[in-house]
């Protein structure tokens, strides 16, 4: 189902009633009104034609003159509620998000055996979600590396996260595992390997597109960067020849549940990056925010115009 869009914070929809009806607690349905509201809501969060809208029952809520108001939201056989609070005159609709501050968002994406490239001493993480398929992330790739390893040095520390986009992209799982089988033996093969498969992706692919010669490729690359980084090359081979999907799967499943429905997706220190392009001077500002509170000094700033941009995958 695709991820709507809500206005940070506090958003409140103006209705305005052709008629003022007196206040009751618990209005009686009124289509119209339900109408309108479906209308705002469709409008205010760009939603495709082919979803469903459902207005609920009333009930009571914590805020004086509002109520809260489900509205179901259905995009083919998925469902999601989501709670509004309407006036009791029926004139306002407020959508409010609920953020817990006990919580830091950083630790919801676990990186634990993850290969690090950087400073695994530092106190800002950036994490990516990479499709090594993905041109987008080739994008992506070369904005952090060399460029922004370089700009920041012992700062920041960067750390992957699988999420092969299998649909548009056939060989991304399996070099998603190829990749985490030299992790398990070493985070620099695994990285040597990351950087080859995101600049030479159309060597893999081939001109005839026969994705039994893109494996067969993959698997060949794997096991010459172990064979380079001196590696247990039987332990590896018995890795790829299990393709198991298992640590991949895991990753893929964190990436919907934080809503993540593209590549590449950056965050630094929990902070969402923005989706799709990401330019690097934006990129360069969040990590910026992040190294000073962490009590750190970034460093100075590149002359703005020096900036590349890395797309969405989806």
């Amino acid at each position: 189902m695709p991820h709507f869009r809500f206005l940070a914070g506090l958003l409140v929809l103006g209705l305005t009633a052709g008629c003022k009806a007196q206040s009751t607690p618990a209005p009686a349905p009124d289509s119209a009104l339900d109408r309108r509201i479906e209308v705002v809501v469709r409008s205010q969060f760009e939603m495709p034609p082919d979803v469903t809208i459902t207005i609920g029952m009333r009930s009571p809520s914590q805020f004086t003159g509002y109520e809260t108001l489900p509205i179901t939201i259905t995009h083919g056989s998925k469902a999601h509620v989501v709670s509004f609070l309407i006036s009791a005159d029926s004139t306002k609709l407020v959508h409010l998000d609920t953020f817990d501050l006990t919580k830091d968002p950083a630790d919801a994406i676990p990186i634990e055996g993850r290969p690090i490239r950087g400073n695994p001493a530092a106190k800002v993480t950036v994490i990516n979600f990479d499709d090594l398929e993905c041109p987008y992330c080739v994008r992506m790739h070369q904005e952090l590396f060399p460029a922004t390893l370089a700009h920041y040095r012992d700062l920041v520390r960067f750390v992957y996260k699988d999420d092969p986009l299998t649909e548009l992209h056939p060989w991304a799982m399996h070099a998603a595992v190829n990749a985490n089988c030299l992790a398990a033996q070493s985070g620099d093969v695994y990285w040597t390997y990351v950087d080859y498969l995101h600049a030479n992706a159309e060597e893999i692919t081939g001109q005839d597109r026969d994705l039994a010669r893109s494996f067969a490729a993959l698997d060949r690359i794997a096991r010459q960067e172990a064979t380079l980084g001196k590696l247990d090359e039987g332990r590896l081979d018995a890795c790829i020849a299990k393709q198991d999907e298992t640590q991949v799967q895991a990753s893929v499943k964190l990436a919907a549940d934080l809503g993540i429905d593209g590549t590449p997706a950056v965050y630094v220190n929990g902070e969402r990056v923005n989706g799709g392009a990401v330019p690097q001077n934006e990129l360069w500002m969040a990590i910026d925010r992040a190294v000073r509170a962490a009590g750190e000094q970034p460093p100075a700033m590149a002359a703005p115009g020096a900036s590349g941009a890395a797309g969405a995958g989806r």
